[in-house]
């Protein structure tokens, strides 16, 4: 499912327009990408909790040469699904 398939299901679901309802899909999302700029946790009651985690700078190889190489720190996004949520995944 994408962007505009969840839209069209939220505007089926609760009788707004496709306009309407992907304006709130989009604003969700941003609101979601902004909080995990700022490293906030974001607690979604039902669904699951979205947190930033760092990684730290590393050493690696380069696959093609064999050479060393530093791997720069970054962060990513992660996603623990609430109980719920597993249960259905698990039926």
């Amino acid at each position: 499912m994408n962007n505009a398939e969840l839209a069209e299901k939220i505007a089926a679901d609760h009788n707004v327009t496709k306009a309407d309802a992907r304006k709130l899909v989009d604003g969700v999302f941003a609101a979601i990408a902004d909080a995990a700029a700022a490293d906030e946790e974001i607690s979604i009651n039902g669904f699951g909790k979205f947190k930033v985690k760092s990684t730290p700078e590393r050493e690696g190889r380069n696959p093609g040469t064999g050479a060393t190489i530093t791997i720069k720190a970054s962060k990513k996004l992660s996603f623990t699904p609430a109980k719920a949520v597993k249960d259905k995944l698990n039926g």
